[in-house]
């Protein structure tokens, strides 16, 4: 199983979701920015790794907001979402299609990947002021 750090990252109420490039896998689907952890690394310092690839910010990794396993035709990971906040830097799409910042009741109107369709549920319902 591999391991994919993610950052669940809010401002004005708003949180970041990311389009994934059209020439990877799950092409233009919307997402967590983050990825794989490498070996020996921790799946803390991964996410801080990968933000700053992905969007060229460094990031303070906080709580664990959900952990998901999901399998993939080719892959099953385990998806660690972690509350998150950027400490340094303006984002840039370094390695996405796009960048949006949405509140939960627009969830609707994006195509996200499989893994995170668990995470989707509970932003909306946060939304809703239930806590789960």
């Amino acid at each position: 199983m591999v391991q994919v750090a993610a950052a669940l990252i809010w401002d004005k109420g708003k949180f970041m979701i990311c389009q994934r490039p059209a020439h990877k896998t799950n092409a233009l689907l919307w997402e967590f920015v983050g990825g794989k952890a490498e070996k020996g690394e921790s799946i803390e310092d991964a996410l801080k790794r990968e933000c700053m690839e992905e969007l060229g910010v460094k990031v303070k990794v906080n709580d664990i907001f959900y952990e998901v396993d999901h399998t993939y035709p080719d892959i099953t990971i385990h998806l660690t979402l972690f509350n998150a906040e950027i400490i340094e830097g303006e984002p840039k799409m370094l390695e996405h299609a796009d960048i949006k910042w949405i509140s939960p009741k627009e969830t609707d109107n994006y195509k996200f990947c499989a893994a995170d369709k668990d995470i989707i549920a509970k932003i909306k319902n946060l939304n809703k002021g239930e806590l789960l």
